[in-house]
Protein backbone atom coordinates (compact mmCIF):
# COMPACT_ATOMS: atom_id res chain seq x y z
CA UNK A 1 0.00 0.00 0.00
CA UNK A 2 1.45 3.59 -1.00
CA UNK A 3 1.85 5.65 1.61
CA UNK A 4 2.00 9.89 1.38
CA UNK A 5 5.43 10.08 1.70
CA UNK A 6 6.76 6.46 1.17
CA UNK A 7 7.16 7.15 -2.85
CA UNK A 8 7.04 11.08 -2.61
CA UNK A 9 10.41 11.42 -4.63
CA UNK A 10 9.98 8.58 -6.72
CA UNK A 11 9.98 9.18 -10.71
CA UNK A 12 9.15 6.42 -11.61
CA UNK A 13 5.80 6.51 -9.29
CA UNK A 14 5.41 9.90 -10.37
CA UNK A 15 5.16 8.89 -13.85
CA UNK A 16 2.56 5.34 -12.92
CA UNK A 17 0.06 7.54 -11.54
CA UNK A 18 0.26 10.26 -14.68
CA UNK A 19 -0.24 6.80 -16.71
CA UNK A 20 -3.15 5.55 -14.24
CA UNK A 21 -4.70 8.60 -14.53
CA UNK A 22 -4.54 8.98 -18.40
CA UNK A 23 -5.68 5.57 -18.76
CA UNK A 24 -9.54 6.10 -16.64
CA UNK A 25 -9.70 9.48 -18.48
CA UNK A 26 -9.39 7.19 -21.64
CA UNK A 27 -12.61 5.45 -20.88
CA UNK A 28 -15.49 6.77 -22.40
CA UNK A 29 -18.39 7.85 -20.54
CA UNK A 30 -21.00 6.39 -22.52
CA UNK A 31 -22.96 9.47 -22.68
CA UNK A 32 -23.29 9.43 -18.64
CA UNK A 33 -22.69 12.65 -16.45
CA UNK A 34 -21.42 13.34 -13.61
CA UNK A 35 -24.37 11.95 -10.45
CA UNK A 36 -23.36 13.49 -7.17
CA UNK A 37 -23.69 14.16 -4.58
CA UNK A 38 -20.03 14.22 -3.47
CA UNK A 39 -16.63 14.97 -4.61
CA UNK A 40 -16.41 15.03 -8.77
CA UNK A 41 -19.11 18.30 -9.53
CA UNK A 42 -19.50 22.29 -8.31
CA UNK A 43 -17.02 23.00 -5.39
CA UNK A 44 -19.39 25.41 -4.16
CA UNK A 45 -21.85 22.17 -3.59
CA UNK A 46 -19.10 21.52 -0.54
CA UNK A 47 -19.58 24.81 1.24
CA UNK A 48 -21.69 23.27 4.49
CA UNK A 49 -18.96 20.00 4.56
CA UNK A 50 -16.23 22.98 4.79
CA UNK A 51 -17.68 24.94 7.48
CA UNK A 52 -17.98 21.55 8.90
CA UNK A 53 -14.38 20.88 9.10
CA UNK A 54 -13.28 24.42 9.70
CA UNK A 55 -15.08 24.33 12.88
CA UNK A 56 -14.14 21.04 13.78
CA UNK A 57 -10.42 21.80 13.44
CA UNK A 58 -10.21 24.63 15.39
CA UNK A 59 -7.14 23.94 17.42
CA UNK A 60 -5.76 21.20 15.36
CA UNK A 61 -5.31 23.32 11.80
CA UNK A 62 -4.74 27.19 10.89
CA UNK A 63 -8.22 27.33 10.16
CA UNK A 64 -8.05 31.32 9.15
CA UNK A 65 -5.73 30.39 6.35
CA UNK A 66 -7.41 27.85 5.03
CA UNK A 67 -10.80 29.31 5.00
CA UNK A 68 -9.22 32.18 2.40
CA UNK A 69 -7.90 29.18 0.64
CA UNK A 70 -11.14 27.81 0.38
CA UNK A 71 -12.30 30.69 -0.85
CA UNK A 72 -10.13 30.80 -3.95
CA UNK A 73 -10.64 27.09 -4.77
CA UNK A 74 -14.80 27.24 -4.19
CA UNK A 75 -14.94 30.36 -6.78
CA UNK A 76 -12.92 28.40 -9.62
CA UNK A 77 -15.25 27.95 -12.92
CA UNK A 78 -16.58 24.60 -13.67
CA UNK A 79 -13.80 22.58 -16.32
CA UNK A 80 -16.40 22.55 -18.81
CA UNK A 81 -16.13 18.60 -19.46
CA UNK A 82 -16.40 15.39 -17.91
CA UNK A 83 -14.73 12.53 -17.99
CA UNK A 84 -14.00 9.06 -16.18
CA UNK A 85 -12.77 9.08 -12.81
CA UNK A 86 -11.32 6.79 -9.98
CA UNK A 87 -12.90 9.25 -7.75
CA UNK A 88 -10.69 8.52 -4.59
CA UNK A 89 -7.16 8.04 -5.34
CA UNK A 90 -6.11 8.15 -2.06
CA UNK A 91 -2.93 6.31 -0.69
CA UNK A 92 -4.76 3.24 0.66
CA UNK A 93 -6.39 2.61 -2.77
CA UNK A 94 -2.94 2.38 -4.35
CA UNK A 95 -0.59 -0.67 -4.23
CA UNK A 96 3.40 -0.06 -4.34
CA UNK A 97 6.04 -2.38 -5.41
CA UNK A 98 9.35 -0.58 -4.86
CA UNK A 99 8.84 2.33 -6.51
CA UNK A 100 6.24 1.52 -9.10
CA UNK A 101 2.24 1.37 -8.45
CA UNK A 102 1.32 -2.13 -9.12
CA UNK A 103 -2.28 -1.69 -7.94
CA UNK A 104 -5.76 0.30 -7.45
CA UNK A 105 -8.32 -0.48 -5.45
CA UNK A 106 -11.83 0.67 -4.43
CA UNK A 107 -12.81 1.26 -8.29
CA UNK A 108 -16.50 0.85 -7.46
CA UNK A 109 -16.55 5.05 -7.98
CA UNK A 110 -15.23 4.76 -11.11
CA UNK A 111 -17.31 7.13 -12.73
CA UNK A 112 -17.69 10.67 -15.20
CA UNK A 113 -16.52 13.55 -13.24
CA UNK A 114 -14.68 16.90 -13.26
CA UNK A 115 -11.46 15.79 -14.55
CA UNK A 116 -9.08 16.85 -11.94
CA UNK A 117 -10.85 14.79 -9.22
CA UNK A 118 -8.30 12.36 -10.16
CA UNK A 119 -5.66 14.95 -9.29
CA UNK A 120 -5.87 14.28 -5.61
CA UNK A 121 -3.32 11.43 -5.95
CA UNK A 122 -0.61 14.04 -6.67
CA UNK A 123 -1.06 16.22 -3.62
CA UNK A 124 -1.66 13.02 -1.43
CA UNK A 125 1.60 11.08 -2.73
CA UNK A 126 4.02 13.72 -4.26
CA UNK A 127 6.39 16.12 -3.29
CA UNK A 128 6.94 19.39 -5.57
CA UNK A 129 9.28 17.98 -8.16
CA UNK A 130 7.02 15.25 -8.95
CA UNK A 131 3.88 16.77 -8.86
CA UNK A 132 5.36 19.44 -11.58
CA UNK A 133 6.01 16.10 -13.33
CA UNK A 134 2.83 14.75 -13.54
CA UNK A 135 1.32 18.76 -14.29
CA UNK A 136 3.74 18.59 -17.54
CA UNK A 137 2.96 14.97 -18.53
CA UNK A 138 -1.11 14.85 -18.67
CA UNK A 139 -0.55 18.16 -19.50
CA UNK A 140 -2.56 19.78 -17.15
CA UNK A 141 -3.89 24.20 -17.62
CA UNK A 142 -3.56 26.25 -14.73
CA UNK A 143 -7.57 25.47 -13.91
CA UNK A 144 -7.40 21.47 -13.86
CA UNK A 145 -4.21 21.93 -11.40
CA UNK A 146 -6.02 24.19 -9.49
CA UNK A 147 -9.43 22.44 -9.50
CA UNK A 148 -7.29 19.41 -8.32
CA UNK A 149 -5.80 21.07 -5.60
CA UNK A 150 -9.33 22.32 -4.80
CA UNK A 151 -10.43 18.46 -4.51
CA UNK A 152 -7.38 17.62 -2.54
CA UNK A 153 -7.64 19.90 -0.09
CA UNK A 154 -11.35 19.44 0.44
CA UNK A 155 -11.13 15.52 0.97
CA UNK A 156 -8.07 16.27 3.73
CA UNK A 157 -9.86 19.17 5.45
CA UNK A 158 -12.15 16.11 6.41
CA UNK A 159 -9.78 13.31 6.83
CA UNK A 160 -7.71 15.70 10.02
CA UNK A 161 -10.54 15.70 12.61
CA UNK A 162 -12.69 12.87 11.54
CA UNK A 163 -10.19 10.55 11.65
CA UNK A 164 -8.15 11.98 14.88
CA UNK A 165 -8.68 9.21 17.21
CA UNK A 166 -9.89 6.16 15.25
CA UNK A 167 -7.71 6.07 12.38
CA UNK A 168 -4.02 8.65 13.15
CA UNK A 169 -2.59 7.98 9.65
CA UNK A 170 -5.54 9.20 8.10
CA UNK A 171 -5.87 12.45 10.35
CA UNK A 172 -1.77 12.20 9.29
CA UNK A 173 -2.45 11.88 5.85
CA UNK A 174 -4.69 15.07 5.85
CA UNK A 175 -2.03 17.10 7.30
CA UNK A 176 0.88 15.86 4.83
CA UNK A 177 -1.79 17.08 1.85
CA UNK A 178 -2.39 19.98 3.79
CA UNK A 179 0.77 21.05 4.42
CA UNK A 180 1.94 20.36 0.91
CA UNK A 181 -0.80 22.71 -1.04
CA UNK A 182 -0.71 25.53 1.87
CA UNK A 183 2.64 25.73 1.07
CA UNK A 184 3.19 25.70 -2.51
CA UNK A 185 4.05 28.69 -4.33
CA UNK A 186 0.93 28.77 -6.21
CA UNK A 187 -1.29 28.91 -3.37
CA UNK A 188 1.01 30.34 -0.62
CA UNK A 189 -0.65 33.96 -0.77
CA UNK A 190 -3.78 33.00 -2.41
CA UNK A 191 -5.12 36.60 -4.17
CA UNK A 192 -7.59 37.21 -6.88
CA UNK A 193 -5.05 35.51 -9.66
CA UNK A 194 -6.62 32.20 -9.18
CA UNK A 195 -7.24 31.27 -12.57
CA UNK A 196 -11.19 31.60 -12.03
CA UNK A 197 -10.34 35.09 -11.46
CA UNK A 198 -8.20 36.01 -14.85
Amino acid sequence: MATPKGLAHSNMFAYDLTGLVHSLRAAATKGRNFAGPGRGGDLKDSDEWMELCFRESAGLLPVDRLRILWMEFRSLPPSGREVMTHGDLTPSNLLGEGDRLVGVLDGGGFAPADPSLDLVAAWHLLDDERRALVRSELPCDDLEWWRGAAWAFQQAMGLVWYYRESNPGMSTLGQTTLARIVNDPEFSAPTSGSPGAR
